[in-house]
């Protein structure tokens, strides 16, 4: 329970008996059970009106992350048949690419690093 032993239990009542008193302490507990399960019934209608509103609008768990999965396996399936042509290589391609790229950023920030 939230990482605390049995002593630890044991202190915390006696510190809450020292402070508060004996007859204090049954109308703090159920003051305090009250408003955990006021705060818990809060939650629960928070969760409930946020999956009413999205299952209005048409998103539910399952499509959306199911969605995703589709996607992600397409992509593989094509990255995969790109990767099985012999006469292409993707990895030089990408590598002469971002040479290129650096190249022409290099020659337009050339002139302006020359002027700092």
């Amino acid at each position: 329970m939230f990482g605390i032993g049995g002593f630890e239990l044991i202190f915390i009542i006696f510190i809450a008996l020292m402070l508060f008193g004996s007859d204090k302490i049954p109308d703090i507990a159920r003051t305090l059970g009250k408003t955990m399960k006021q705060i818990k019934y809060a939650t629960n209608d928070i969760k409930a009106e946020i999956q009413k509103s999205a299952e209005s609008n048409g998103l539910d768990k399952d499509s959306i992350t199911g969605g995703i999965s589709k996607e992600i396996e397409n992509i593989k399936n094509q990255l995969t048949d790109v990767a099985k042509l012999d006469d292409i290589n993707p990895t030089k391609e990408l590598a002469e690419s971002a040479q290129k790229v650096q190249q022409d950023i290099e020659d337009l920030t050339g002139p302006i690093k020359r002027q700092m």
